[in-house]
């Protein structure tokens, strides 16, 4: 279900106010499209980067991550989270002995393209006010390519 969805509908779950905040500093379509390969990118290099530290670590980050997901409440965007980072963990596992080469890397060039994107867009990122917004990001490139698949969460 999409914002204006559920708004229309009399609620606004917090996944919505989130998502609606965090778009207000991602309307420029070169930062949108920046978005779109950035934040994949760099949650597969964190994921890598804690991987290199200690494999349960990142198991842990995930896990982690994933009660705050289910915190958030749509189960379409659990599921594909859930789908996300089994499919990050098997690239981690792929990268094997260069997992932290390839990881710090794309870690470096994802967040120079993120800081470009908001230097176009003319606004901050969501996450210097508050660091639930770096677990937001990939929400919100979930949800706009659910909107744009016509798939409702």
């Amino acid at each position: 279900m999409n914002t204006a969805t559920h708004e229309a509908a009399g609620g606004s779950r917090k996944l919505d106010r989130l998502l609606a905040h965090y778009g207000e500093s991602h309307c420029h379509p070169t930062n949108e499209l920046i978005h779109f390969i950035a934040i994949p990118a760099i949650m597969l290099s964190l994921i890598g980067l804690i991987f290199w530290i200690h494999p349960w670590a990142a198991y842990a980050f995930l896990a982690i991550s994933m009660v705050y997901y289910v915190h958030l409440g749509s189960g379409v965007v659990m599921a594909s989270m859930l789908v996300w980072a089994a499919a990050s963990l098997a690239l981690v596992h792929a990268m094997g002995a260069m997992v932290l080469p390839l990881s710090a890397g794309i870690f470096v060039v994802a967040w120079i393209f993120q800081f470009i994107g908001h230097k176009v867009e003319g606004k901050k990122p969501s996450f210097f006010e508050d660091l639930q917004y770096l677990l937001v990001g990939p929400i919100f490139v979930l949800t706009r390519l659910l909107e744009k698949l016509s798939i409702r969460w």
